[in-house]
């Protein structure tokens, strides 16, 4: 990594008080002199930060060129230069507020929403819905926690900070999380494919399955195989995921989609006759930790938080703050709509993707499930890349990204071939998302972050009770969720999580 840094700029603007108490609340406790960076309190307050008297409400941008960036800009990480990232980070680097407002809630509202009503059913109705506002709280914490991490020990990636902390065990833990988290991901996506695409194309040809040799082209696992090898597949075997991030404005709307169809089409679908509500279900259920675990699968964003953090035209605290508050915000609107509103709709018969709840013949559900479905066959090779050059980089550092041809392919293809082969054996998106949510999202989410910043500052009392409580809920999560996935997923044989 490289050790130099841009000149920061001075504002020259008054600061009001709300700047003043922001300051307090990092500087009160911290040494002047981080001694694993530094950089002297000092000069990170005075990084760019300017007064909320000259920014507009909400999240407008603003033109003035007295932006510095806050961390190198470079892009290069401990786990070798990342060409890729790169040039993310060129295209990025010319987006306002409201452009870093989308790239961040695109990251949060994506796959684990369809799975926010079963998260609801497993925590209960009360439950559930504390548990959104206290994740979001907490998510939108340890989010802005990265950058200040990231700023004090003067490094420009999460990868970096957790690596300057805790050394090579840090470098191991922090790859390992991100390598899973992105695997689990690709995981959920070929089941997703298959809890889709096979309605859209029944429905589309209604007789297809009576057809000799053809009918196989209606099968779960058939079109899983066909999508993912001739679709994902390729896209995956592309060096830079620049122009599949584009893909983020189409991927919003198709959200949306699902959001509208569940609200909207839900209540006119014919539920089962025995669904019901128990006790349990409408106060606080007994999976309430599996329920934490899809929510934080859902809202964990925090391995892009700082490349959104550096796409900001003025790259300070202040902004970005605004711009987690508003993402995190508007994702529990819409993961609070989807959850209370699919979870009473279907009651206890909710399955782990809310659109498997419909009919396959429901034409308001087939739109959303091809909309989804066409969203999961373009992430999935983001996710694949980053499972690639997580190994890569890992296995070979001293190679970077100049990894031979013969490397990349061997790679991708093993990592899309071991996430299809696994998603052909399930339908059971819920336990997937709860068992990546409570290993990989919760070290990302809970661990990392507060346990970085303890060993990056000296706090008082009651700051290092708030990180060690953050940490143990954590581990706790990490512990028993994982050990309850574990269980129900070996023992639960009653449900059809999916029927094709």
């Amino acid at each position: 990594m490289s050790s130099s840094h841009t000149p920061r700029a001075q504002s020259s603007s008054p600061r009001n008080s709300s700047d003043e108490s922001w300051d307090m609340s990092i500087s009160r406790n911290v040494p002047r002199k981080s001694q694993d960076s530094g950089d002297s309190l000092d000069e990170l307050d005075s990084q760019g930060k300017r007064s909320m008297d000259e920014e507009d409400v909400g999240l407008h941008d603003q033109d003035e060129e007295d932006n510095a960036p806050l961390l190198d800009q470079e892009r290069t990480t401990n786990l070798g230069a990342n060409e890729g990232l790169e040039a993310l980070a060129t295209e990025s680097g010319k987006s306002n507020m409201k452009m870093a407002f989308m790239n961040m809630a695109n990251s949060i509202i994506g796959a684990g929403i369809v799975g926010q009503a079963y998260a609801v059913k497993q925590a209960g109705l009360i439950g559930g819905v504390v548990l959104l506002f206290g994740l979001t709280i907490l998510v939108d914490w340890t989010i802005r926690l990265i950058i200040i991490n990231a700023k004090l020990s003067g490094t420009n990636t999460f990868q970096a900070t957790v690596s300057q902390c805790f050394g090579h065990f840090g470098l191991i833990a922090v790859s390992l999380a991100q390598g899973l988290f992105a695997f689990g991901g690709s995981v959920a996506f070929c089941v997703i494919i298959g809890d889709t695409i096979p309605h859209v194309v029944n429905a589309l040809f209604p007789g297809l399955h009576d057809i000799p040799v053809l009918g196989i082209l209606s099968h779960r696992n058939t079109i899983i195989v066909l999508f993912t090898m001739l679709i994902s597949y390729p896209l995956a075997l592309n060096r830079n995921i620049s122009k599949l991030a584009k893909a983020s404005g189409f991927a919003l709307v198709s959200m949306m989609v699902i959001v509208l169809t569940v609200v909207v089409r839900g209540p006119m679908v014919e539920k089962s006759p025995d669904a019901k509500f128990t006790a349990p279900l409408l106060t606080f259920n007994t999976g309430i930790l599996q329920g934490v675990s899809v929510i934080a699968f859902a809202f964990v964003c925090h391995h892009n938080s700082l490349l959104i953090f550096e796409s900001l035209k003025t790259p300070t605290l202040d902004r970005f703050a605004r711009v987690t508050h508003w993402s995190t915000g508007v994702s529990m609107a819409a993961c609070m709509t989807m959850g209370i509103g699919g979870f009473i709709i279907f009651k206890d018969k909710t399955k782990g993707n809310i659109l498997n709840n419909f009919p396959g013949d429901d034409v308001m559900a087939n739109i959303a499930r091809f909309c989804f479905g066409l969203n999961m066959l373009t992430t999935l090779p983001l996710e694949i890349f980053v499972c690639r050059e997580v190994i890569l980089n890992y296995m070979y550092p001293e190679q970077a990204n100049e990894h031979d041809s013969r490397k990349h392919f061997i790679s991708t293809t093993a990592l899309v071939l071991v996430a299809m082969i696994i998603s052909l054996f399930t339908c059971n998106l819920g336990v997937i998302l709860e068992l990546v949510g409570s290993t990989s999202a919760s070290v990302m989410a809970f661990v990392l972050p507060p346990w970085c910043y303890l060993r990056l500052t000296k706090n008082g009392r009651w700051q290092r009770i708030g990180c060690w409580a953050c940490i143990a809920f954590g581990i706790i999560v990490m512990v028993l969720s994982t050990l309850q996935s574990l269980v129900k997923l070996f023992q639960d044989t009653n449900e059809e999580h999916c029927v094709v």
